[in-house]
């Protein structure tokens, strides 16, 4: 199910899912509506594709309420205890305006504010995941957001899975409503009669989600176009073969495009987890999509050893990067490029996943290699701030025309220059006087 191959023969490209011509079209041909139409189009798509007639799309006070009971003490707990670490670990991310000074009172600074409206799209039904609410709407409460909303699909009975209700409520969010699909993106992104427009859409969803945020970036901004998910193990004879096949499934799991990769200088190990994964598969309620995942997505790489496994890594850039290596804080600066990065045999990845604190949206499809975890600065802009002296525009606005000119714009030198000939009036004024 899961091949062992050597380093020479181990792909590290994966391919960008970009949807076929008719997904893209349809995404389109949806957006187009919801903008033109509003809320019409809304209860038209979710009755089409959700199966329930809404009017209202606004979860109410009384689904609110019913929601808490129906969430397990123990569930409701865990989510309390993890929002907890996520609310500490972020804080420490927090931004500060600032602002400097010259001695001849020129002063350069930067504003740091928060995004006024943030949409996250969050799964429904089966795949709902509470976790992610946390994940998105905790940082941008940190960041000071003052409205966040949320949309995620109606079951069939025109109810939101009370799991997200009740994570929703304890990340602060308050203003929910059941719209699922391109469809929500486009409510989110132009605004219907029920649903404003927002500044910025977050959080993960299926292919038809995922290229309506691509269509309409720009427009307003995303996290990210995140692919299929995944995860890479690198290991020596010190790993626990059982421990390494668990964590490999455990996103293996997640859909059929999923990526599992172990890279190992140990084909005693590599042999193991083999028979482990396949042992271990075999007990999944989900055993179809994660053998399917392995099958076309999952490999276990021989390198010929550590040194080389950190180049295969830092090539494939993953999501996800266990090191279950001996004493791997010690060869933490080895790792160049990876969204997550856990270390040691107890650091599973679902601990990061779901309780450690760290974030979850992570970049995936090699993008680690330029871009970063989900943060506080996600949810905050920046302005840059210049209050000049008299003092010393007159003694660098010279040096500013020079390169204006160079550059062919001479309103902007002009712009300086009437500004400078002024400065040198009130000069020879002084003089006179």
């Amino acid at each position: 199910m899961i091949q062992i191959v050597d380093s020479a023969n181990f792909s590290t490209k994966r391919s960008i899912e970009n949807g076929t011509k008719e997904q893209q079209e349809a995404v389109r041909e949806i957006l187009a509506k919801v903008k033109a139409e509003g809320d019409a189009a809304l209860r038209f798509y979710t009755e089409k594709f959700d199966r329930v007639a809404l009017e209202e799309f606004r979860v109410t006070e009384a689904e609110w309420a019913e929601a808490e009971g129906l969430v397990s003490r123990e569930v409701a707990e865990a989510l309390r205890e993890a929002a907890d670490n996520i609310r500490d670990y972020h804080q420490r991310q927090v931004r500060q305006s600032w602002f400097t000074t010259g001695p001849s009172g020129t002063m350069l600074g930067q504003l740091v504010r928060p995004l006024k409206r943030v949409g996250l799209y969050v799964p429904g039904g089966t795949a709902a995941y509470p976790s992610s609410v946390l994940m998105n709407a905790i940082p941008a409460k940190i960041a000071g957001v003052p409205e966040i909303v949320i949309t995620t699909p109606p079951g069939r009975d025109g109810k939101v899975n009370p799991a997200i209700l009740v994570a929703a409520k304890i990340a602060g969010v308050t203003e929910i409503y059941k719209v699922g699909g391109a469809q929500a993106i486009a409510a989110l992104t132009y605004g219907t009669e029920q649903i404003e427009a927002v500044d910025k859409i977050m959080g993960p969803g299926n292919i038809f989600v995922a290229l309506a945020k691509r269509e309409v970036f720009g427009l307003v901004s995303i996290d990210m176009v995140a692919g299929p998910s995944e995860i890479v193990v690198l290991a020596d004879d010190t790993a626990e073969p059982r421990y390494v096949a668990a964590d490999l499934l455990s996103q293996a799991e997640h859909d059929r495009f999923a990526s599992a990769v172990l890279v190992t200088p140990s084909r005693k190990l590599a042999e193991a987890v083999a028979a482990e994964v396949e042992r271990q598969v075999a007990l999944l309620p989900r055993r179809e999509i994660a053998e399917a995942s392995l099958r076309n997505h999952g490999a276990i790489c021989l390198v010929k050893d550590l040194q080389e496994g950190f180049a295969v890594v830092n090539r494939l850039a993953p999501e996800h990067l266990e090191l279950l290596i001996e004493n791997p804080i010690e060869q933490l600066g080895l790792v160049e490029n990876a969204g997550a990065i856990f270390l040691g045999s107890y650091s599973s990845e679902p601990v990061g996943d779901y309780f450690a604190g760290t974030n979850h949206v992570i970049p995936t499809n090699g993008t680690a290699r330029f871009s970063s975890p989900l943060s506080v600065d996600d949810f905050v802009k920046k302005s840059s701030v210049v209050y000049y002296s008299k003092e010393d525009l007159r003694n660098n606005g010279k040096k500013i025309m020079a390169i204006a000119e160079q550059e062919g714009l001479s309103a902007h030198a002009r712009a300086i220059g009437e500004r400078l000939a002024d400065l040198d009036k009130l000069e020879q004024k002084k003089e006179r006087d």
